[in-house]
């Protein structure tokens, strides 16, 4: 399996022993918390929407879990931006192991630019637009 888009960003974060659950694996909560934290890295990093009038909101998200996921681990998250809207973009998330490079989950989120102002949508940055692969 493979995610489609361009690859914009990398982070690596470990697995913490508090991420697990009752069942001795990473709560499903926490794959999304590192899909976040890919994001609001690769947005900062591109000095785009954290601390302005407007911003990215997500509208959808999902994740397939692919393999168990147990403490300790040090992960890989990769960051794909693929098709841009009007206001949107559609972004993908794989998770991998550092060390084995296993894949243990796909995400994806649909960004919309959003102005907090108005509480609308509105465009998206040129430079985001830039990064899709429909650009």
């Amino acid at each position: 399996m493979s995610v489609p888009g361009n690859l914009v960003s990398t982070i690596t974060a470990p697995l913490r022993w508090g991420d697990m659950d009752a069942y001795g694996h990473a709560n499903n909560t926490v794959y999304f918390r590192f899909f976040e934290e890919a994001r609001i890295v690769w947005l900062a990093d591109i000095n785009i929407g954290m601390d302005g009038p407007t911003g990215p909101i997500i509208i959808k998200t999902s994740a397939t879990f692919l393999k168990e996921l147990k403490h300790p681990a040090n992960l890989v998250i990769t960051t794909y931006a693929d098709k841009a809207g009007n206001t949107s973009l559609d972004t993908y998330h794989e998770i991998k192991g550092a060390d084995s490079g296993e894949l243990y989950a796909e995400g994806y989120a649909k960004l919309v630019w959003f102005d907090h102002n108005t509480r609308s949508s509105c465009p998206l940055p040129d430079a985001l637009r830039a990064l899709a692969t429909n650009a």
